[in-house]
This record gives structure tokens, sequence and C-alpha cells, in this order.
């Protein structure tokens, strides 16, 4: 990897098992991957939410000329329709899925999904998210996370990889540079130990990472009174 990003080589590295693999146990959990390749000059790296932006990604690595790393999960794509035509994904932009005021919600890879069915369940508690799909570790877009940001005030990052210098803590490395912090943070993602054997719902379900647990963080971190909002400070 060393060699392949010193000399900017075009390689597409191709990460399968990203993020819980359920029953092929600790050993085989792709918790990590995030957290040290996001340290490596030159490297792109990128994950798609579903089987139609896999297909999107592959495509713009194939293309992009440089080193990129495309992650993606154990286990069956989600049921989106394929599209015939692709077109590649702008380096470093990220989308926005749902608009809301109360709290900013940004996903990487496979916990997007999750995190727009934990924002439909807010919804009908009175709570409106902002769901942005990153896309791309690095680079990140930190012109559009700083604005809504900015603009929300609570924000929460959810990943599939160890939260020690992963996804989330790439986003703070944002807010640091740029002088700013929003009112209230939170990340979600995998602690530091290594992951039980166990279904990848189940575990999912165990971390807090899937739709309900997503619900719940996001919930505390609104903290919302008979429609105020309490800024606690944790």
């Amino acid at each position: 990897i060393h060699d392949v990003c010193l000399q900017k080589l075009p390689v597409v590295f191709a990460m399968d098992r990203g993020g819980l693999v359920g029953e092929d146990g600790p050993t085989h959990h792709g918790a990590f991957d995030l957290s040290f390749l996001r340290h490596i000059p030159n490297m792109v790296l990128m994950a798609p939410k579903d089987e139609g932006e896999l297909q999107q990604m592959l495509k713009t690595a194939v293309e992009f000329g440089g080193p990129i790393g495309l992650r993606y999960p154990r286990g069956n794509g989600v049921g989106v329709p394929l599209k015939e035509e692709l077109e590649p994904v702008a380096i470093g932009k990220a989308e926005v899925l749902r608009e809301g005021d109360d709290v900013l919600l940004i996903g990487i890879g496979s916990t997007v999904h999750p995190v727009m069915e934990a924002a439909e369940q807010l919804h009908q508690q009175g709570i409106e998210a902002t769901v942005v799909n990153a896309r791309f570790v690095k680079p990140l877009d930190q012109e559009l996370i700083l604005r809504l940001a900015k603009k929300i005030g609570r924000v929460m990052t959810i990943e599939e990889n160890a939260l020690q210098g992963g996804f989330g803590s790439a986003v703070l490395e944002v807010f640091q540079e740029a002088s700013f912090f929003p009112r209230k943070f939170k990340r979600l993602g995998l602690p530091d130990e290594f992951i039980i054997h166990g279904s990848q719902a189940t575990l999912r379900d165990l971390l807090g990472i899937d739709a309900q647990g997503i619900e719940r963080a996001a919930v505390e971190l609104c903290e919302k009174h008979h429609g105020q909002t309490i800024y606690a400070i944790r």
C-alpha cells in the first residue's frame, strides 16, 4: 500500500467484508481499515451505501488513475434497482438524502440505510433529521459538513468501524481545523475491543448501530422536552 501510494499508482483496493461480518467471529470483522488507511498520503477512501452506489463507485475507482480504496460489507444488497448507464461519483462529494433542522446524521457505507430508517422513526416523534451519505472517508466533503453542522448544531456520525481514528474522528478533525465545535456531538461505531461472535443483526443491535440504536442516540442528543431543546453539556 505504501509503495502504491508513494508513486500514486492507479491501483484499486477492493475491500470486501468491511464492518461486521457476523458468524465468522472476532478475527474476521473489518473493524480497522478506515482508521489506518485514511492516514496514508494520496489514498482516496470511499464506501457505498448500497449495491447501486457500489456500481458507480467501482466505475469511479477504475477511471480515477490513482490509489483508491472501495469498502463494501459482507452480505446481500438492500434491493435497490441497478442502473444500466453508470456515472462516476465526484471525488470527495457527499450527498444529502433528507433535510431537517433538529439533528445532523452523517452515515458512511452500510450505515446509511439504517440512518434513513432512524430518521423516519424520529420524524414520527417530531424530530426532523438531516441525513448525509458521506460516501468518502478521504477526502471528506468538508464544506458540506461544516455548513450543515453550523446550521443545525447537533451532529452524530455513524460507522461500522473502530471509533478510534475512524470516520467520526475524521469529522472531528474537520471541526478542529475550522476552530468550530457543534453544540452537541456524538459518534456511533465499534468500541475499543474485539467484537464477539454473532449475527450481523444481533451485533448491530448490541452495539447500538442499527436503526433503533441510532434513533435512541439521536433522541438523547436532541433532548426535547415540551417542544423546547435542552442543550446539555456532556
